[in-house]
């Protein structure tokens, strides 16, 4: 047992856990300076809260110390010389002084002045002749954290066991190679899970809006994250508030403004109806025989969406509705928080944990129940965490999913397979108090465009490989209106289905450049008819909860880079997306604006064009101002 101890593999477990407790002596202290700001942890979600420290702990220790783990196990003698003994233990002590250490107890002091963690963004405004001389006064006027800091070096230092002479657990000769092999590969496979916060094919690396995973209070997720992986996580992300200010704070909301002062009185009045968002994987507009008659006129197959098409026909259909981005983690806050992502997706972004009153956090103050379902693992895609920091209440996933009905429906790939689980969100539904609000996000119109197997042979080929898949979808949604279309809670429901963004598998020629590719399925439907018609207009992702708003009743002012399509005929009707640049598509044309100096390169030579350039240029700084200051409400 004393040589399993003073194995290379034991003393290095000992020594990483020695930097999670530094860690969590860090929060400890962060959380006593800044109770006052981030409030008593409940002890209900004690668990949740330790759950998502572990994590980004994790992410921390292996960016931090990821070549000492591996140069501890180097499957060499070398190893056992002196001075590489010696270098370890310096690497070890100097690496984690700074990147644990003193980056955690500097979030300590920072965050009482910013709200945020200390990222990449400070480390680039730091390049400043006075720095120095801030930092020593900082460190003057918190001495009582300089001394801490000192102590967790010097229980790093002490507790590295320095003197302990290693003993490996294998005999020299060729099962010390393989064996040292074997346990490096294994560290090196840790190592990588670790950093990216799983290994699973839908694991995407975590990002800092993943702590809202673990609490739905935007400053106990700051509580939750650690550095260095805040910094070296926003690295990408550094210096992307610059931004230019062409008018002046006064003139800038004359121009855009973000903040809605709803009517008195709504032209369709739906107040406290449920909520169901259907956010549709890839559902291009062209898929649509509805959306688009001329692409099959001559075709033998007319469309691959028949049930969503008379869906549309009986309800308000958005002829002209667009993506405000290309990727799927772009559309859940424009369509949840009628927030847009230019340079950066916006839940990439360390400011998306800023305060904000987005669609769900607003009905959930008027009393609605709020759920996000989606198929994958919880925690993948980073859906769920921004589910979360929008205001939703409860996650429902592949794990809720399979502790019901068993894992046979797994795709394989993603998740469950849509139309099971679109039958379990239904049930979900039934038991849900009313009034609530639901979000759905699909899953199986994807690569690698595969379908159940039941339907291989019925379901059409179609003119692209996803085709299929859109057909089972919308197959999916069929059985799912014909079990529940005679609920009560489905009776009272505002029905919205909108895609994430057009797919990467093109028909049209029209849909392989813009705007055509940013043309997507969007519309609203209510069973009892209470909406129907069709918007000709341009609208796009951000205009849903503007919408959803004025049709629930809402009479309070709002933040929301969209407009309520039925009752604020003043905002401009454009949509909004960047692609390298800033783009406004409007019924004329499209204003398309340089990333570097914001001058026009595309604009309709019109005094009317010209005006909703310098519009657009108002709600592009009004984005960058708000991403600035990390807020996104009204009061503001």
């Amino acid at each position: 047992m004393k040589r399993l101890l003073h194995t290379p593999l034991a003393l290095l477990v000992w020594r990483i856990a020695l930097l999670y407790a530094a860690l969590m002596l860090c929060r400890a202290a962060f959380w006593v300076y800044n109770a006052a700001l981030l409030g008593p942890p409940e002890w209900s979600e004690l668990g949740q809260l330790v759950a998502g420290s572990l994590k980004f702990d994790t992410a921390s220790v292996v960016y931090a110390d990821g070549v000492f783990i591996l140069l501890s196990l180097l499957p060499l003698h070398l190893r056992e010389r002196r001075w590489y003994r010696g270098m370890l233990f310096w690497y070890y002590v100097i690496v984690n002084a700074v990147l644990i250490a003193a980056a955690n107890l500097a979030d300590t002091v920072y965050f009482r002045y910013t709200q945020k963690r200390f990222t990449a963004d400070e480390i680039f405004f730091a390049d400043n002749d006075n720095s120095l001389q801030l930092a020593g006064k900082f460190m003057a006027e918190n001495w009582y954290l300089v001394l801490l800091w000192a102590g967790l070096v010097a229980l790093l230092a002490w507790g590295y066991r320095r003197r302990t002479h290693e003993e490996s657990v294998f005999s020299r000769g060729w099962a010390y190679y393989a064996g040292g092999t074997a346990v490096f590969a294994l560290a090196a496979g840790l190592s990588v899970a670790g950093m990216r916060g799983g290994m699973t094919r839908m694991t995407r690396p975590i990002t800092l809006s993943n702590a809202m995973l673990y609490t739905a209070d935007s400053g106990k997720a700051n509580l939750i994250l650690s550095n260095p992986f805040c910094i070296l996580r926003t690295i990408g992300s550094a210096g992307s508030v610059k931004y230019r200010k062409y008018f002046t704070p006064e003139e800038l909301p004359q121009r855009f403004t973000p903040v809605h002062q709803p009517a008195d009185s709504a032209a369709v009045d739906l107040t406290g109806r449920n909520v169901m968002i259907f956010i549709m994987e890839s559902m291009s507009a062209e898929h649509s025989a509805f959306l688009h008659p001329e692409l099959y006129a001559d075709l033998p197959e007319k469309g691959f969406t028949p049930f969503l098409d008379s869906l549309m026909r009986n309800g308000l259909t958005f002829k002209r509705m667009y993506a405000n981005g290309s990727r799927s983690i772009q559309a859940m806050p424009s369509v949840l928080g009628s927030i847009p992502s230019f340079r950066t997706p916006f839940v990439l972004m360390p400011q998306s944990l800023g305060e904000s009153r987005q669609l769900p956090a607003m009905l959930a103050d008027k009393g609605y129940a709020t759920a996000f379902f989606c198929g994958s693992e919880r925690g993948s895609m980073g859906f769920g965490a921004y589910a979360r920091s929008a205001g939703v209440e409860r996650l429902v996933s592949r794990e809720d999913y399979e502790a019901k009905h068993g894992t046979r429906d797994f795709d394989g790939y993603w998740g469950i397979w849509d139309e099971e689980f679109l039958q379990f969100t239904g049930e979900e539904l039934t038991a849900m108090p009313e009034p609530f609000f639901a979000a759905l996000f699909t899953l199986s119109s994807h690569h690698p465009f595969v379908v159940p197997e039941k339907y291989a042979a019925t379901l059409p080929e179609g003119y692209t490989r996803i085709h299929k898949g859109v057909a089972y979808d919308d197959r999916a949604f069929r059985l799912f209106f014909q079990r529940f279309g005679g609920e009560e809670w489905f009776r009272r429901t505002i029905f919205v289905f909108v895609a994430d963004h057009v797919s990467s598998e093109k028909f049209a020629e029209e849909t392989r450049s813009y705007p055509g590719n940013m043309h997507i399925i969007g519309f609203i439907y209510t069973p009892d008819g209470a909406l129907r018609g069709e918007v000709g207009e341009i609208t796009q992702q951000l205009d849903i909860m503007p919408t959803l708003l004025g049709l629930t009743g809402n009479r309070e002012p709002y933040f929301a880079f969209g407009r309520d399509v039925l009752n604020e005929p003043q905002r401009p009707r454009w949509s909004v997306s960047y692609d390298g640049r800033f783009r406004a598509l409007t019924g004329e044309g499209a204003i398309v604006l340089d990333d570097s100096d914001m001058n026009v390169q595309e604009c309709p030579a019109t005094p009317a064009a010209d005006s909703l350039a310098q519009n657009f240029r108002a709600l592009v700084q009004q984005y960058y101002t708000h991403i600035e200051k990390k807020s996104y409400t009204a009061n503001d």
